[in-house]
């Protein structure tokens, strides 16, 4: 009889906060340069915000000349939250979905990347092309309408913030649908967010929605933004108690879609979807 050879079990040392930082770079850094070499992917990320800006703000013009100056702010400060909120969500879901159309998701997954540390970096990628196209359009704004992103004051950050948070729950969702569907629910991660714009009281109060859609509405983060938004550009106070509500909703939200997204991952690996991408 010849002797067994020993199981030798191989541990890895746990990561540290530097080695997460590493990898979680690795994938902005592996999605920067992806961007800088497509000139058309870089113009995509402020032509479709600049089109909307510019219809919108010609409207307010008109507003303006019809002598309500209040509504035309109100417009031009909408444009700019609602950008915030549809480029969060689908950012997140394009980066993800790039992965797909390279054929480089199974690469991705088999990679010693954790799921929370991809995560992270499509998430920090998404808020870097927000904050950019953001920035475009505000200046655009304050050059072309003479509309500056300061009217909103001391709100401006916990709006934003709210409503990135929404976007990228709304962006996990459609990317947990084409885990566990298929590329054929591509369509569900790039106009989930169109389905917020209606209850979400963007353009319009939501008082003018039927009752019970106004109660859906309240349990919308973004709700509570753009009611806050108009209330500060009508020289009211911030609505804290409001914003409150919404951070709530998000922080419960973010959870919900992040436990989707785990799940939607191991079903897909379960049954062997991940190698079928991009085929």
């Amino acid at each position: 009889m010849t002797e067994s050879a020993p199981i030798v079990t191989v541990t890895h040392p746990p990561l540290g906060f530097a080695a997460r930082r590493a990898r979680i770079g690795g994938v902005v850094m592996r999605d920067f340069a992806a961007l800088r070499r497509s000139p058309i992917r870089m113009f995509e990320i402020v032509f479709w915000p600049t089109v909307e800006l510019m219809v919108w703000g010609f409207v307010t013009l008109f507003l303006q000349s019809q002598q309500v100056p209040f509504v035309a702010a109100f417009l031009l400060g909408a444009v700019l939250l609602w950008q915030v909120l549809q480029k969060a969500s689908n950012e997140i879901s394009i980066a993800f979905l790039e992965d797909i159309w390279s054929r480089n998701l199974l690469n991705v997954q088999v990679s010693p990347l954790s799921t929370v540390e991809y995560v992270i970096g499509l998430i920090v990628f998404s808020f870097g092309k927000v904050v950019f196209a953001i920035a475009v359009m505000a200046g655009l704004a304050l050059a072309f309408y003479g509309f500056g992103i300061t009217s909103f004051g001391v709100a401006l950050l916990p709006f934003m913030a709210l409503l990135l948070v929404m976007g990228w729950s709304l962006g996990l969702v459609g990317i947990s649908a084409v885990l566990r569907f298929g590329e054929n629910a591509q369509v569900i991660a790039w106009s989930l967010v169109f389905v917020v714009q209606p209850l979400a009281g963007i353009f319009y109060p939501v008082e003018v929605l039927p009752a019970p859609l106004q109660t859906i509405a309240s349990f919308i983060p973004a709700t509570h933004v753009f009611t806050g938004m108009r209330t500060v550009l009508n020289g009211g106070a911030v609505p804290w108690d409001s914003l409150a509500w919404a951070a709530a909703l998000d922080v419960v939200y973010l959870a919900a879609t992040l436990g989707l997204f785990g799940w939607a991952l191991r079903y897909a690996r379960a049954h062997g979807k991940l190698s079928r991408f991009g085929e």
